[in-house]
């Protein structure tokens, strides 16, 4: 489709499935990953690979002047880049706090508002933010990953309204457990406790969740904006 895209944390788990899709999808492909390299999944294809940290407003506006300078405009940004700091609250510190929300959340929103300068000059474009059932059902150990993963609700409905009437939507996609690296190292016997709780009974695949960011970005999805897509197998439905 020609289009430029931009996934930040491109570099694996569910980013990079998302580069995939695009680059499969015939778009133009940028991808943000601290470590500037690119993932061997990826090698032979045309994706610019950015060292970028989303907790750096200089590095994101960088990021976005090269994109523009080597591919064009970017009409699709997909707010992927994530970490976890995992703890009970009482025992969580100010830096575990700070630094998950100014990743997760604040981190997004440098995305999105260096973006919404590029979209408002198109008057066309996706926001496409990567939230987890997580920031819906809350988890315990885990107030200040929910607590960044709710807000990006908030952050998408308010472009929605502030950006809507340029042709631009704002839309988040939330997983459930996703067949990853990192859930891949849990305990055999916490991967069935998961798995029970989900009625569909199992993982989904990076695959699953990139597909649903695609179709976002779609014309089919035009009239689509400030909405929450669950991918998580039925675990967090009611919410």
């Amino acid at each position: 489709m020609d289009r430029v895209v931009l996934v930040t944390g491109g570099n694996r788990g569910i980013g990079l499935a998302i580069a995939q899709a695009f680059v499969a999808e015939g778009d133009r492909v940028a991808i943000t990953a601290r470590s500037g390299e690119l993932p061997a999944e990826l090698a032979g294809s045309d994706v610019l690979v950015l060292k970028a940290d989303v907790t750096d407003t200089a590095s994101i506006n960088a990021a976005f002047d090269r994109i523009e300078a080597e591919l064009g405009p970017v009409e699709i940004v997909v707010a992927n880049a994530g970490i976890t700091r995992d703890g009970l609250v009482m025992r969580m510190s100010d830096d575990d706090v700070d630094a998950v929300i100014d990743t997760n959340l604040v981190g997004a929103l440098r995305v999105a508002r260096r973006a919404s300068k590029g979209l408002l000059k198109l008057r066309r474009g996706r926001i496409i933010f990567v939230s987890s059932v997580v920031g819906l059902l809350g988890s315990a150990g885990q107030a200040n990953y929910a607590a960044s993963k709710a807000g990006l609700v908030g952050l998408a409905r308010s472009l929605a309204r502030e950006l809507g009437s340029r042709g631009i939507t704002s839309n988040v996609v939330a997983p459930g457990f996703v067949d990853t690296d990192m859930t891949a190292a849990l305990a055999e016997d916490r991967r069935a406790e998961i798995v029970r709780a989900v009625p569909l009974a199992r993982y989904a695949s990076p695959a699953e969740v990139a597909a649903t960011v695609v179709f976002l970005a779609s014309d089919a999805a035009a009239y689509i904006t400030g909405a929450v897509i669950p991918v998580d197998g039925g675990l967090g439905m009611g919410h």
